[in-house]
C-alpha cells in the first residue's frame, strides 16, 4: 500500500461540501468509468470484459467463483482510499488549491498512471456545484514530486514499502513507516491508547452501526477489511487466530469515550438516490494489552476502518 498526494489548482470558481470526500470519489467514479469502460450503458456484472477490465477491478471487484472467503458478498473492498482535506473552506476562486490523499494497495499500485489521467480528465469535466473545473498541479510521494502538469511524465515510483501480509507478519517487533519512510519499533510503555477519529467511522457489528465503540468493534472491523483487501488485492490469504485475537481484544476495556454522531448523505447518480453515510467521530481512550493488536491499528491508520473508506471514511490516529 502506497500513500500519493494529490494538489489541483482551481482554474474557475468551485463550490464543495465541507466534507469533500464524497465529491472527490463520486467524481473519480464517474470519471474512471468514462474513460476505462468500453461497454457504454452496461452494468459490469452482465460484461463479456468484466475480468479484464481495470474499472470492473477496482469498483466492482467481484469475488472469483473459487474464493476461499467473501463467498456470500458480490464485491470485495475497493483497492484505493481517497482522504480528502480537512479545511472547513467550500469555495476556491482560480489559483487555489486542494491537497487530498490516495492510497494505492496491492494491485492497484500497477494502475496509477490511471488514477492519475482520470483526475485530470475530472478537472476538465469539474466537480462540485457548477462543475468548476481544476487543473491536476503535482502528485506527490514521500515528499518528492513524482508528476507535474508541465511536462506530464511520471518518474518511477520507487519504494520499499512491504504488502499487508508482511506488515502484519512482522507481528510485534514492527510496524509500518511513519510519515517519513522509517520503519518504528512497537514498544508499549503503558497499558493506554488512544485514538483519535477524524472522519465519520461507520463500522458494523452483527448488521447493526456501532455507536458506543468497544475495542473489539474495532479490531473485528480491521481484521475482516485487512484479511480481505490482503487476500484479494495483494494475493495472500492471512493465517490469524482471528477468534482467539478478537476474544482477547474483549479484555481491552474503555478508560473514556468522547465521541458524538456525524450525520452527512451524498447522491449515488448511480443508484439515483440518497444515501446517509453518518458515523462516530470523536476521541476514544482504551486500558488493556495491546503489542499484539498494533500491526492492525498502525496498518489501518492508513487503509482507515470500517465502510464508506474509499470516500475518506473511518480514518483515525493513534496518540500518545
Amino acid at each position: 500500500m502506497i500513500k500519493f498526494s494529490l494538489i489541483l489548482k482551481a482554474l474557475s470558481p468551485i463550490a464543495l461540501p465541507t466534507y469533500k470526500g464524497s465529491t472527490l470519489r463520486g467524481g473519480f467514479g464517474h470519471a474512471f468509468k468514462k474513460v476505462i469502460c468500453t461497454v457504454r450503458n452496461k452494468e459490469c456484472s452482465d460484461c463479456l470484459l468484466k475480468t479484464k477490465c481495470i474499472y470492473s477491478y477496482v469498483f466492482e471487484t467481484p469475488p472469483p467463483e473459487d474464493s476461499r472467503i467473501l463467498r456470500k458478498y458480490e464485491k470485495a473492498p475497493h483497492p484505493f482510499v481517497i482522504e480528502p482535506p480537512f479545511e472547513t473552506k467550500t469555495n476556491y476562486q482560480p489559483g487555489d488549491t486542494i491537497t487530498f490523499g490516495l492510497v494505492l494497495i496491492g494491485r492497484a499500485v500497477e494502475y496509477l498512471p490511471y488514477f492519475i489521467y482520470t483526475f485530470e480528465e475530472l478537472g476538465k469535466m469539474g466537480i462540485g456545484k457548477g462543475k468548476g473545473k481544476y487543473e491536476l498541479m503535482d502528485v506527490n510521494y514521500e515528499g518528492k514530486q513524482i508528476y507535474n502538469s508541465v511536462d506530464r511524465q511520471l518518474k518511477p515510483v520507487i519504494h520499499n514499502s512491504p504488502s499487508i501480509p508482511s506488515y502484519i507478519k512482522r507481528g510485534k517487533e514492527e510496524i509500518p513507516p511513519s510519515d517519513n519512510g522509517k520503519l518504528n519499533r512497537i514498544t508499549p510503555d503503558c497499558d493506554l491508547l488512544t485514538l483519535n477519529f477524524t472522519t465519520p467511522t461507520r463500522i458494523v457489528v452483527n448488521e447493526d452501526l456501532v455507536v458506543d465503540l468497544e475495542f473489539h468493534h474495532l479490531i473485528r472491523s480491521l481484521l475482516r477489511r485487512i484479511s480481505t483487501l490482503s487476500y484479494f488485492h495483494c494475493g495472500e490469504r492471512l493465517d490469524l487466530d482471528f477468534k482467539g485475537l478478537i476474544e482477547r481484544a474483549q479484555s481491552v476495556k474503555v478508560k473514556e469515550r468522547k465521541t458524538e454522531w456525524h450525520d452527512w448523505e451524498r447522491y449515488s447518480a448511480r443508484q439515483d438516490t440518497r444515501m446517509k453515510l453518518g458515523g462516530f467521530v470523536g476521541r476514544a481512550v482504551f486500558r488493556g494489552e495491546f503489542a499484539e493488536f498494533m500491526p492492525f491499528l498502525k496498518v489501518g491508520e492508513t487503509l482507515h476502518v470500517g465502510k464508506g473508506t474509499s470516500f475518506g471514511l473511518g480514518k483515525y490516529r493513534m496518540e500518545s
